[in-house]
């Protein structure tokens, strides 16, 4: 019997690249808007083509078959027109089987004869397009992000999966058009491992299901070590501890390590990875709470990320740090009240079950500075509803100790198509975090996404930080640009060239 549970990682179509355009495949084509209203729309076998970023027409006749518009030919234009045309693509290829054997795909076995549409064409599986001549090197990362991304789908089900298109074949005369499909399609998979891994029901995935995960997928040049609760209360991680105490399932903490010859810089990576938050006692209210199998979203991207930094043989050192528990309800929850020892000594007085995230962050971090010494260290996480209220949900919330750390973070993500927006560790909010019964204050008065940084820094040791608050745009619930419903990979693309920049 089929398991119903999509493969982790998801296999993404290929990209092929070509000098020239093959007979009998199925051809797109790619069109830029007109320059103003006074130039006359391109027409194609009666079909005005209006060029308009992301629109994509489908004309008759034996020659192009698609038209996708550029728009104005910006590089995030084209991964935009990428990701629909792969839409329609898919659309075309279900409509092409279904008129000719029924609703349901199953892969055709390798040797078996290509299958005929009741109109006598065959049913294609892959599709060609001719990259402009102006495309840049940038616009063919955006538009590869596009096509790869687009077409993302997860769902349990135990009906077959419906039909996709295996292949797309971009034709270009560029020599360096090879290793630019190969760079974008690493950082496509970042994304899309991101997904998956955020996707995953909770009652799959586990803090051991999580852990256990990582070091399948990780790759033969990133070294995993996962700590058990044991090994975890030895060590003194209160916060990890005493988050994952209300759940019958024990909490974990991932170790990766990428350590190329000679790599100079070391960037520690530490990413939340909480696989479901019921708020704890704090609890959340009903409406809204299935969406809490997304709350590991940071750590799933930071663990696609140093997987894709190991791909890529990026020349910088990268440690990557998951603390992963389930944030339940039982006589063995956690309390607001409490006082929570962290890794390293320091004390929170927690306030809040459901500011669960910093809990497990402040220890990660502290372990992660004491026992590697990083040059630069970076955390992500799913953190406050504050950042989707000031950033809504396509930008992330950008934090940072360090000028020039913040200004790589936002080149980083302006290269691969994820926006960050720097907000104010504003100091006069600092004093709040102090604690009166314990060092530290869990949640603090003031703003709640510039108070819960000021949190974590303290536990940063003065070292070069920044913090990623991913609240917004970790998932959605609508198609855009390359997004589909659900978890949307949101800053594993980042972590990836900001290591990259740092290298």
């Amino acid at each position: 019997m089929r398991n119903p549970l999509p493969p982790v990682p998801a296999t993404l179509l290929d990209i092929e690249v070509a000098g020239e355009l093959r007979r009998g495949v199925p051809t797109a084509r790619l069109v830029a808007a007109p320059d103003n209203d006074d130039v006359e729309p391109l027409e194609i076998e009666g079909v005005r083509i209006t060029g308009k970023a992301g629109d994509v027409q489908t004309v008759p006749g034996d020659g192009t078959r698609w038209v996708a518009g550029l728009g104005g030919g910006e590089p995030k234009e084209y991964r935009k027109t990428g990701a629909a045309l792969v839409r329609a693509v898919n659309s075309a290829l279900a409509e092409d089987l279904e008129a000719f054997g029924g609703s349901g795909w199953r892969s055709p076995r390798p040797e078996a004869k290509p299958r005929m549409s009741q109109s006598g064409g065959k049913a294609f599986r892959a599709v060609q397009l001719a990259l402009p001549e102006e495309a840049s090197g940038e616009h063919v990362t955006e538009l590869v992000l596009g096509l790869l991304l687009g077409g993302y789908r997860y769902k349990v089900s135990g009906d077959d999966p419906k039909p996709s298109v295996r292949t797309v074949r971009l034709v270009g005369e560029d020599s360096a058009l090879p290793e630019l499909v190969a760079r974008a399609s690493v950082l496509a998979a970042a994304t899309a491992l991101t997904r998956d891994l955020a996707n995953t029901p909770s009652n799959v995935k586990t803090p051991a299901w999580l852990a256990d995960t990582a070091a399948r997928v990780a790759g033969p040049r990133v070294e995993v070590t996962v700590r058990d609760e044991k090994w975890l209360a030895a060590e003194g991680f209160g916060g990890v501890l005493a988050v994952g105490g209300g759940s019958a399932r024990p909490p974990r903490l991932i170790e990766m390590a990428y350590k190329p010859s000679g790599a100079a810089p070391h960037l520690l990576l530490v990413g939340k990875g909480i696989t479901f938050d019921t708020g704890g006692l704090s609890i959340k209210p009903a409406e809204g709470m299935h969406l809490m199998r997304t709350d590991m979203a940071g750590g799933a991207a930071v663990i696609a990320a140093i997987r894709a930094v190991a791909a890529l043989g990026l020349p910088v050192r990268v440690t990557a740090l998951v603390p992963c528990a389930e944030n339940h309800v039982s006589g063995s929850s956690y309390r607001p009240g409490d006082i929570v020892r962290h890794y390293g000594g320091k004390t929170t007085e927690v306030g809040n079950t459901d500011a669960e995230g910093r809990m497990v962050l402040a220890d990660a971090l502290a372990y992660g500075i004491r026992r590697f010494t990083p040059d630069y260290v970076v955390d992500a996480a799913t953190l406050t509803g504050a950042m989707k209220v000031s950033l809504g949900l396509r930008t992330g919330g950008l934090f940072a100790s360090d000028d020039s750390l913040a200004a790589a973070v936002v080149s980083a993500g302006s290269r691969v198509g994820e926006a960050w927006w720097r907000m104010p560790l504003v100091e006069d909010y600092a004093e709040n975090v102090r604690g009166e019964f314990g060092d530290v204050r869990q949640t603090p008065g003031g703003p709640g996404g510039i108070t819960a940084a000021l949190f974590l820094r303290e536990f940063t040791a003065g070292l070069p930080w920044a913090h990623l608050d991913i609240a917004g745009p970790a998932r959605s619930e609508k198609n855009y640009d390359e997004v589909v419903p659900g978890a949307t990979g949101f800053a594993a693309r980042t972590l990836v060239e900001l290591a990259a920049s740092l290298g």
